[in-house]
């Protein structure tokens, strides 16, 4: 028996109840008000209200000093401003999602650019661009192509870097589909485009409803006004899927609608948002007549029918249970219960093009599949399991994209402009710029790979478009880990690093959540001319952090080990009065250092290099020079060491011959 089902969201959106109760309230308050414009686009309704004291009119000076009602698309704020003037009272019925867009065109910068992505005549359009920044320019679009024309005069736009040169915001009544792919060209090609999805939340649920109810449904019934603009964006996506019929009233619906349907066929109801739920019930009752009159001479047949497997015919998009009997490296074969052999080719088992048929089903196997194909003069019908997995998986990938879940994939292809990911046997398409992949680098390197993702866009249009985002899961984990380390980070905390630059002053050092800086002098034991001298990019080090400012988010890190410290090496071993051999390493104006061990220099002062006076110390002391000195002092807590030549020639004193 036929069956009626009615999308689970049809009808009024909030916007609209919000507008029709105001004025209906203000009706019985006043016995009459006026709209700026038909309250709502559905010609019953506007019937209706007529009789309850509620009039359209086109200018503010109609409304004769009364209530006057801006409806739910809102007005240009020269019309709000003007109406103020003129109406006794205003009562802004505006719907917020409207009025969250003309806060977004408001903010548009002086000589910025606003695009409007819709019907350039629709007053919902007309509203925002009244509403923009009289600074900046507006343009309308209903397409990629016009608003790719405003982009081009736009030399910024497609060049990366921080800042928006162009803000889009789109009708809220625009065809989510549609503006999903527009949006992806504009974000390819325009990087710093500033997109907002300002499709209202219903209008979204509305056509996803639509659009899967006329995925099932033989025959889908549109109910709304003709002049409403998201109620034929309704019929434009039923009629891809189903035969469609659009209505204003039960009254409309044809003779012999359901002439040619099967008996089991579904048939489909959904509304626009300015219609009525007594109008939605209306045609309701009237489709089960329809389906009483037909099913009155066919019941007993259709019974019978049921009740014999021979019967059971296979049709192309039908959705069978099948068993599979066999499989091979190309196909596997399945029964269906009908009188034709079915098989499915690996191409059509699952998106993953490098999965052998024997991973994914085996003999024994009960699974959905879809009819594809049906071939009855060889006896046979090609079936599809990886469609009902993608119609599941996108169901699944919206609620991840919902609830903003980071998930795991594996890479399977490298395509044009991205790569592909497979979730739950689900093609997600990651475009190059959300790889995570830098300019130049290559994104073969991620075949393969099993990689972490964010879902930013679903869409059931061409039998599903999923985009995903590794940059941002990469952006929240890195998130994460940083304010976990500033939460866990303490001074003498030792990690293994990785060289990440090169400066003057030292290195910076990616320690997993941050990166920190190893200063010069912090980075070895031993002198240091440049840092470029002791390591490069790249290299892993072990460093110890020094300090660290949680607001500022600096890290000062050491790489130099304690255990290693030659100063304790050198107290341990040398003493005050010691005379010993060190190796001039550098030459002041005041005096020359000598190395005494790795990491100890010691400073011979220009009054301590000779008995006579020195005027420059070049002439008397060259770099590499190895000389007889005695330690004169040590000074234990600032780690210095004072040396002599001038008081071993006092007192005679020198090295034995084998030291």
């Amino acid at each position: 028996m036929m069956k009626i089902e009615i999308a689970d969201k049809a009808g009024f959106c909030f916007g609209v109840k919000r507008a029709i109760n105001l004025a209906e309230t203000a009706a019985e308050k006043y016995g009459e008000v006026f709209t700026l414009g038909e309250l709502i686009h559905n010609e019953r309704a506007i019937e209706q209200l007529e009789a309850k004291g509620i009039h359209a009119v086109d200018t503010p000076e109609e409304a004769l000093g009364k209530p006057l009602v801006i409806r739910s698309h809102g007005v240009p704020k020269s019309v709000e401003d003007a109406a103020r003037e003129k109406a006794g009272e205003i009562i802004d019925a505006t719907c917020p999602f409207v009025k969250e867009i003309h806060k977004i065109a408001a903010a548009v910068p002086d000589n910025g650019t606003l695009i409007v992505l819709g019907d350039k005549n629709h007053p919902e359009v007309v509203g925002i661009i009244g509403n923009a920044n009289p600074k900046a320019q507006a343009f309308t679009a209903a397409t990629f192509e016009e608003a790719d024309a405003v982009l081009k005069k736009e030399p910024s736009a497609c060049e990366n870097g921080s800042g928006a040169s162009a803000t889009l915001v789109v009708q809220t009544t625009f065809d989510s589909g549609v503006f999903s792919e527009i949006s992806q060209k504009i974000f390819e090609k325009y990087p710093r485009v500033e997109i907002h999805n300002t499709i209202c939340t219903a209008t979204e649920q509305r056509q996803k409803s639509a659009r899967e109810l006329s995925c099932r449904a033989a025959l889908m019934i549109v109910v709304g006004g003709r002049s409403s603009s998201n109620t034929r964006k309704l019929v434009r996506i039923c009629e891809k899927n189903a035969k469609t019929v659009f209505v204003t009233s039960a009254a409309e619906i044809p003779r012999q609608i359901l002439k040619g349907l099967r008996s089991d066929a579904v048939i489909g109801i959904t509304a626009g948002a300015s219609t009525p739920a007594h109008t939605i019930k209306e045609v309701h009752e009237k489709m089960n007549e329809e389906i009483t009159k037909n099913n009155e001479n066919e019941e007993d047949f259709a019974s019978l029918l049921e009740q014999d497997q021979s019967f059971n015919r296979l049709y192309n998009g039908k959705r069978v249970k099948a068993t599979v009997v066999s499989v091979s490296k190309k196909e596997a074969v399945v029964e269906v219960g009908a009188k034709q052999t079915g098989y499915i080719v690996r191409e059509e088992l699952t998106n993953d093009p490098t999965a052998e048929v024997e991973d994914i089903v085996k003999p024994g196997d009960v699974i959905d599949a879809i009819v594809i194909k049906v071939d009855d003069s060889v006896g046979t019908a090609a079936l599809s399991k990886k469609r009902v997995d993608a119609a599941l998986g996108l169901e699944k990938l919206e609620a991840v994209k919902e609830s903003n879940e980071t998930i795991e994939g594996k890479v399977s292809q490298i395509v044009k402009g991205g790569v592909i990911v497979i979730y739950e046997n689900t093609r997600v398409f990651i475009p190059a710029s959300h790889t995570g992949v830098p300019r130049g680098g290559k994104l073969e390197d991620l075949q393969g790979k099993t990689v972490k993702f964010k879902i930013i866009e679903v869409s059931g249009d061409r039998g599903g478009r999923v985009v995903g985002s590794i940059r941002q899961a990469i952006r929240e984990i890195r998130e994460a880990e940083r304010a976990k380390f500033w939460e866990t980070i303490e001074v003498g905390q030792k990690f293994e690093g990785e060289v990440r630059s090169i400066e003057n002053y030292g290195v910076f050092v990616d320690i997993g959540a941050v990166d920190g800086l190893v200063h010069t002098a912090d980075l070895t034991w031993n002198r240091v001319g440049h840092p470029k001298d002791i390591v490069s990019v790249g290299d892993k080090i072990n460093v110890i952090v020094k300090s660290f400012d949680p607001e500022k988010k600096r890290v000062s890190l050491s790489a130099k080990d304690p255990n290693d410290n030659p100063w304790t090496k050198f107290v341990a071993e040398y003493a005050k009065g010691d005379i010993i051999k060190a190796t001039i390493v550098s030459i002041t104006e005041f005096g020359a250092f000598a190395q005494i061990i790795p990491g100890v220099d010691g400073l011979i002062h220009i009054s301590q290099i000779s008995t006579e006076r020195v005027q420059d110390i070049n002439t008397v002391l060259k770099v590499g020079d190895v000389v007889d000195v005695k330690i004169i002092d040590i000074d234990e807590e600032k780690n210095r060491v004072s040396l002599s030549i001038r008081a071993l020639a006092e007192s005679g004193e020198a090295l034995a011959d084998d030291e």
